[in-house]
């Protein structure tokens, strides 16, 4: 139920919209360089006018020409072009006939839309990165990789179109991605586009829209925190003495979709391919236990809801990309890292899987960096990361066949009195560990305390399966677990990857009764 605060706000928000849109303009996130979704989808595009006029839109450039009419109703008008092959470049104009006045934008390319959100990880610019020098000094060569950033913001309300931006369409340049830390351009965003670019060979617009210190619960609308048990109206306190929100635009509390409000919702009218993730951070200490249903629950609504924005236009199961976690802290496990890993993929420890269907994620756990000038939990290896999400975008997104985009995982474990024998669903590469795994021989068969859990050797390895000494335990195992600390492995050195010693097998959580 509306109160009377909520709807004068609501009531306000459309009041300012309403108050500009005499004035011919296309909305915030349009502009001249920018990327419209391709066929066999249709690009929606939409702006402000004179109420009542007639509005038509012509497209004209490489491919064809093209020219339809709307009219603008309560200032607003919007229309859905019809399929445009990839490629471009293409000039927009829209004439409003009524005042005989026009707008126009040029050099717009037709690819694939994806959007990157998250929090500070994704924030981690270009110039942040490991061999930063190298990437910026290649930007020009991408010129088809177009990028877009919305301004941090915050709303109670949701808005039909931005508040701010940050960066308006543009081609890449060094000073774009380079610019000050956790401010502009995401680098895991940039990265991807640009691999993807390499891989499709057609344009690719990227949309970042991401704020650090954030939990999933800002980025959320109310109906899935409802779905998920969580107070719609809770305001998250932030540890903000803790070393790694240094030198990080953030606010200490966050109220409940105040960033879906105000950097999402506003999207929701564009035809997008797809979407990125990177966040889970601040939720390791804040609702955890519920990520495995707030996390999942999101991304359901957020692919309704562009659905229905872009009028059927965006996939209702748009793909959906994500990082498992990397680490923070050695030697601790009281941190939340690994149960959020685990919630992230809704307990599964994989996916996609049967609760996020069309998700594709990229672990990086074996990917710390203890000597990043940003912190630990901000490692600088966002190459990896990005190549990894790549994989599964290639293989989900784009079902291109052959590509391997998941490491091994348990497909069955069998035991004895003396052995644990996993067998992988691939073949593997695998060093000896005397602690990577961990088993639980509770009597009660809880699991639940770390006391419970006994490191356990690897005896023998083989093509796709690992031998597991039991001689620790007196009685049966009831669980088994592997990788279940903040900070498992060095750099690229966790004990099983693929056979092409690429992909790692992420952490995981076995019930063995």
């Amino acid at each position: 139920m509306l109160t009377a605060v909520s709807l004068s706000l609501i009531l306000g928000s459309l009041t300012a919209v309403l108050s500009a849109a005499e004035e011919l303009r296309f909305a915030s996130y349009y502009g001249n360089h920018m990327v419209l979704q391709k066929a066999p989808a249709k690009a929606v595009v939409w702006g402000y006018g004179h109420t009542g006029a007639k509005i038509v839109l012509s497209l004209s450039g490489s491919h064809n020409d093209y020219k339809t009419a709307t009219r603008v109703v309560s200032g607003i008008w919007h229309t859905t072009l019809s399929p445009v092959e990839a490629g471009g470049p293409y000039t927009l104009i829209v004439l409003q006939t009524t005042t005989n006045t026009s707008i126009m934008l040029t050099d717009v390319l037709f690819g694939d839309i994806w959007l990157c959100g998250g929090q500070s990880n994704m924030a981690f610019t270009v110039g942040q990165i490991n061999n930063a020098t190298e990437e910026l000094a290649m930007v020009s060569k991408f010129s088809d990789v177009r990028i877009f950033q919305a301004a941090l913001e915050q709303s109670n309300v949701e808005l039909y179109d931005l508040p701010g931006v940050e960066v308006p369409w543009s081609r890449p340049t060094a000073e774009l991605l380079g610019g000050k830390p956790f401010t502009h351009f995401s680098a895991v965003c940039w990265l991807f586009g640009r691999y993807l670019y390499q891989t499709l060979n057609y344009p690719i617009g990227l949309v970042d829209s991401c704020w650090g210190g954030t939990p999933v619960e800002a980025w959320s609308a109310s109906r899935p925190l409802h779905k998920c048990g969580l107070n719609s109206t809770m305001t998250r306190q932030l540890p903000v003495q803790s070393n790694f929100w240094k030198d990080m635009p953030f606010a200490a509390s966050w109220k409940n979709s105040v960033l879906w409000n105000a950097m999402i919702h506003p999207l929701l009218n564009m035809t997008i391919k797809g979407a990125i993730w990177y966040q889970g951070e601040a939720n390791a200490g804040y609702n955890r236990d519920e990520y495995n249903c707030s996390f999942p629950a999101m991304i359901d609504d957020w692919r309704r809801a562009f659905h229905q924005g872009s009028g059927g236009q965006t996939a209702i199961d748009f793909p959906f990309g994500f990082v498992q976690l990397s680490t923070w802290e050695k030697n601790y496990l009281q941190d939340g890292f690994r149960e959020i890993r685990w919630h992230q993929t809704a307990d599964y420890g994989f996916a996609p899987n049967k609760r996020m269907h069309n998700t594709f994620m990229a672990v990086a756990v074996d990917l710390p960096d203890e000597k990043s000038p940003w912190g630990s939990i901000h490692p600088r290896f966002k190459r990896d990361v990005a190549y990894r999400l790549v994989l599964g975008a290639r293989a989900v997104a784009y079902g291109e066949k052959g590509v391997s985009f998941q490491g091994p995982f348990p497909a069955e474990i069998q035991f004895d009195q003396s052995s644990i024998n996993i067998m992988f669903d691939q073949e593997i590469s695998a060093a000896y560990s005397d602690n990577a795994f961990e088993i639980c021989c509770s009597a009660n068969n809880t699991c639940t305390d770390d006391s419970q859990w006994i490191s356990v050797p690897m005896k023998k390895l083989g093509s796709n399966y690992i031998l597991l000494s039991l001689s620790q335990c007196p009685s049966k195992p009831t669980a088994l677990r592997y990788l279940w600390r903040d900070w498992p492995c060095a750099f690229n050195a966790c004990p099983i990857y693929s056979s092409d010693k690429v992909l790692p097998t992420p952490p995981f959580l076995e019930r063995l009764d």
